[in-house]
C-alpha cells in the first residue's frame, strides 16, 4: 500500500513539474530565449578560448623552462670541459718540472749553449704560455701554502719568518700551486 502511495505522489509531482515547465514556456518570449541561448553560446566559446589560451601559455612556459635548462646544461658542460682540459694540461706540465729543474741547473753552471739552449728556451717559453709560472722570491714572508721549509735559521735582523734561500723553485699553474718551493727560512731570535 505504501508503494502505491509513493508512486502516486511521484506521478503527481512529475505532472506538476511538467505543467510548471509548460507555463514557463508560455511566459518566456521567444526573443529572450534566443538571447539567453546566444549568451550561453558566447559564454561557452569564451570559456573554450580561455582554456586554449591557458594551455598555450602553459606550453610556452614549459618550452621556455626547457630552453633555459638546456642553456644551463650547455654552459655547465663547457665549463667542465675547460676544467678537464686544464687538469690534464697541469698533469702533463707537472711531468716536465724535473726537466725544467735540470735546465735551470745547466744554465747556472754555464753548460747550456748552442742548440741545447734554443731547445731549452723553447720548452720554457711553451710552458709559460700554457700558464706555468716559477716562483723563487727571497726575503718574502714564509707561506706554508707555497713554501716547504727544509731548514730553519735564526737572526736578529728579521722581525718575522722570512724565506732567505730557495733550494728548489716552486711552480704555479693557472694560479694554483702545483709544486711548493723548497726553502730555507730565517726566524727572528727569541729574547
Amino acid at each position: 500500500m505504501a508503494d502505491k502511495k509513493s508512486k502516486s505522489n511521484e506521478t503527481h509531482s512529475a505532472s506538476e513539474n511538467l505543467e510548471n515547465l509548460e507555463n514557463l514556456e508560455k511566459t518566456v518570449e521567444p526573443e529572450s530565449a534566443e538571447q539567453a541561448l546566444s549568451d550561453a553560446v558566447a559564454e561557452a566559446i569564451a570559456d573554450v578560448e580561455a582554456t586554449e589560451i591557458d594551455q598555450v601559455a602553459t606550453l610556452t612556459e614549459d618550452i621556455q623552462r626547457l630552453q633555459a635548462d638546456f642553456q644551463n646544461y650547455r654552459k655547465r658542460v663547457d665549463k667542465e670541459r675547460l676544467e678537464s682540459a686544464e687538469v690534464i694540461t697541469g698533469l702533463v706540465i707537472t711531468q716536465f718540472l724535473g726537466a725544467l729543474d735540470d735546465i735551470d741547473r745547466a744554465e747556472e753552471h754555464g753548460e747550456l749553449t748552442g742548440g741545447f739552449k734554443a731547445v731549452a728556451d723553447q720548452i720554457v717559453n711553451t710552458t709559460t704560455k700554457l700558464g706555468l709560472a716559477k716562483f723563487v722570491d727571497i726575503n718574502v714572508a714564509f707561506d706554508p701554502m707555497i713554501h716547504e721549509a727544509l731548514m730553519h735559521e735564526t737572526s736578529a735582523e728579521v722581525t718575522e719568518t722570512l724565506v732567505t734561500k730557495v733550494v728548489r723553485p716552486g711552480y704555479t699553474f693557472k694560479g694554483r700551486t702545483i709544486r711548493p718551493a723548497q726553502v730555507v727560512v730565517t726566524d727572528p731570535e727569541s729574547e
